[in-house]
């Protein structure tokens, strides 16, 4: 259910979804997405590494970004900012962060000098070994340290 935002000011928004890195096609997902839900968008900006959306509906967003993890992998990390008090309860607004990988299911890559095949990325990115096929769970905090084969 979408909540109305009827009284409010047009630039009134719960949540900023932040999509960092992506390809077009994330985006145009994340369009047709908000147009399907019908979340308010308040603004949208371009920033130096991707985009920010600035939302109407804070479980919507929420949802939105965890779908974004769910389907192109990517590290997804919700944080929530007291934004004011209204009757004496705390009003927060969050920032849902999207930063997708820069490889996908099937690339070759290098994890500590050795190369792996990606076999799966969702809330962590699987790897397999190519020669011992030992699998390796790697959490996207150290994503750094995974570098794709040209």
């Amino acid at each position: 259910m979408v909540k109305p935002i009827h009284g409010k000011n047009s630039e009134y928004y719960e949540a900023i979804l932040q999509l960092r890195e992506v390809e077009d096609e994330v985006i145009e997902f994340v369009d047709k997405e908000i147009e399907k839900k019908g979340i308010f968008v308040a603004k949208t900006k371009k920033v130096t590494n991707g985009h920010d959306y600035y939302l109407g509906n804070a479980n919507l967003t929420r949802n939105l970004g965890k779908t974004l993890q769910e389907k192109y992998g990517g590290e997804f990390t919700v944080t929530a900012t007291l934004f004011t008090r209204k009757e004496g309860r705390p009003v927060y607004r969050l920032t849902v962060l999207f930063r997708a990988i820069p490889f996908k299911k099937g690339d070759q890559v290098e994890y500590h000098e050795e190369l792996y095949n990606v076999n799966m990325s969702g809330k962590k990115i699987m790897l397999q070994h190519l020669k011992t096929g030992k699998k390796v769970q790697v959490w996207h905090k150290d994503m750094k340290k995974v570098k794709k084969k040209e």
